[in-house]
């Protein structure tokens, strides 16, 4: 068992009752809390404390660790003057999704409080909790992640401290949910043109996943492009992806089926082409989405 062997869990929610769970499982005193009443009654039933108030369960703990749906969420909770008193010492460790500024507006509010921060980010469904298969990420000071590392190693899969920076790892968060909600949003339209072509969702399903296998090799050689500038249109030019989503934007709405996202996307690859780069590939269209960050 770890040395600190009391945790708090502020939030229950799946993944919030996922991370009480395993706690629970490791061996450690959890104690738990949530705005709404009545989601703690397995928790409760497996040898959980339930605490009355945010405030009664802050001081049970000299953890507190953090999962509601945003950073309002958060706040409502933390910044209350009987839990911001009760925090004063103590480590929260805020597994809750939203954006690095906030992140970096939640450390300083902490450090003006004199409450120990990390922030952190969960690359994993709840299932995964508890098992090899849970990613976690996290930033701030390396030594206060360090000193409760043992905890979090408790809700098992792997942890990567990504550094001093507080919102590094909600960077990673946005990027990484930026990946797979674009992949979703992409796989409804391509599904919702397929059914338009009388092709059922289950036909389709098997050539989608041959389709998702080339990506992750992709997704590495394009890295290594975008990081050395070198972005070859070699084997697939972006002038190709420009004809070959005009296809699907015309498919699309011949069905009268919304081709907004793919609108877009093929105006960024028009818009590289415009700009002399139709020899290049696809992934040119990375320095035209960053020239207002890069001249910022």
């Amino acid at each position: 068992m770890p040395a600190s062997s009391a945790v708090t869990v502020l939030g229950l929610g799946p993944m919030g009752r996922a991370l009480a769970g395993a706690f629970l499982a490791g061996g450690l005193r959890t104690t738990v809390w949530n705005r709404t009443p009545g989601r703690d009654s397995e928790l409760l039933g497996r040898g959980a404390t339930g605490a009355l108030s945010a405030a009664e369960a802050v001081g049970a703990s000299e953890l507190v660790v953090v999962c509601v749906v945003n950073y309002d969420a958060a706040d409502a909770v933390l910044r209350q003057d009987a839990v911001t008193g009760a925090l004063k010492g103590r480590t929260v460790v805020n597994l809750t999704a939203d954006t690095p500024a906030r992140a970096r507006d939640t450390a300083a509010w902490a450090a003006a409080h004199g409450i120990r921060y990390l922030d952190g980010a969960i690359m994993t469904p709840a299932t995964t909790i508890g098992t090899s298969d849970a990613v976690f990420l996290h930033s701030g000071p390396e030594d206060l992640y360090r000193e409760h590392r043992p905890v979090l190693d408790v809700l098992g899969g792997t942890h990567t401290h990504l550094g001093e920076d507080i919102g590094r790892a909600a960077a990673y968060d946005v990027a990484l949910l930026d990946i797979f909600w674009t992949a979703m949003s992409g796989y409804a339209h391509a599904l919702a043109v397929a059914r338009a072509e009388g092709i059922t969702a289950r036909e389709l399903a098997p050539f989608a996943q041959g389709i998702g296998a080339i990506l992750p090799p992709l997704f590495e050689e394009l890295a290594g492009e975008v990081d050395d500038g070198t972005y070859s249109g070699e084997l697939n030019p972006i002038t190709s992806a420009v004809s070959s989503m005009a296809h699907i934007v015309e498919a699309s709405e011949s069905h009268g089926i919304d081709a907004g996202v793919m609108r877009a996307a093929e105006g960024q690859a028009r818009r590289v082409v415009g700009l002399g780069h139709g020899t290049d590939g696809f992934i040119r269209v990375v320095e035209l989405l960053g020239r207002r960050s890069q001249a910022g």
